[in-house]
């Protein structure tokens, strides 16, 4: 006698039996007529219980299983400049902005320190300021130490031009407008005679390299009067640079 033509049982007499699994239906549950699915069981949600025993059991799933050394990693791998950069701002956030700036004014102040001695003529060329570096501009400076130049004894002759143009006396006001404009041509023309050589001479010392701004920088140079100018001259008057 088969169970539904025995008329003793109900449909909820024979005993359910489950997979073991959380949250699986069980077994026989509305494979035939006399066990429906019911609805409180469609509907009902997870006890927390099961939802923590399914997410340990998951976990514990992938912690234990070995990752396989030649399976992606899921991300690419950092460049070696992007990780260098990472760890420099990491080290660099670890600071606080007044040591930060505390540390700007103690660098600032060691290179102001070397491009000091630098000017000098008692440190390395290669703290002189961007515009008084190179080979080519040592020369321009030497080429304009080792000569005397009209142009360097402008302001002493100003001052004396100066002086005699005030005095009102016709004679001293003539000479002092003639000087002025002997001054003024002897400036112009010795102006043009070391722009002339020293062309020539960069020409053939440093042939093949770019020699632009030399010139102007010499003729800078050679307004200024020789103590006074920066860097410090290295040669005599009169030696060849």
């Amino acid at each position: 006698m088969l169970p539904w033509q025995n008329p003793s049982l109900t449909p909820f007499s024979v005993p359910l039996q489950t997979t073991g699994v959380a949250g699986s239906f069980p077994t026989g549950l509305g494979s035939n007529p006399f066990h429906p699915l019911p609805l409180g069981f469609v509907f009902r949600s997870r006890s927390k219980e099961e939802k923590a025993a399914s997410t340990d059991k998951v976990s514990l799933t992938d912690s234990t299983q070995p990752r396989d050394p030649q399976a992606p990693k899921g991300r690419p791998t950092p460049k070696r400049s992007e990780s260098q950069t990472q760890r420099r701002s990491v080290a660099n956030t670890s600071m606080t902005r007044k040591d930060a700036s505390k540390r700007q004014r103690d660098e600032r102040r060691v290179q102001m320190d070397k491009q000091r001695q630098a000017l000098a003529g008692r440190g390395n060329e290669r703290d002189l300021p961007a515009r008084d570096r190179g080979p080519v501009r040592k020369y321009a400076r030497d080429y304009v130490d080792a000569r005397f130049n009209v142009a360097e004894f402008f302001l002493p002759l100003a001052v004396v031009i100066l002086v005699l143009s005030v005095v009102r006396v016709p004679a001293l006001q003539n000479i002092a407008l003639l000087l002025w404009l002997v001054v003024i041509v002897l400036i112009l023309v010795d102006s043009f005679w070391n722009v002339f050589r020293l062309r020539k001479q960069l020409a053939e010392r440093f042939p093949g390299e770019s020699t632009k701004g030399a010139v102007p920088y010499a003729l800078m140079r050679s307004l200024q009067m020789r103590r006074l100018r920066l860097p410090k001259p290295l040669v005599k008057r009169g030696e060849r640079p």
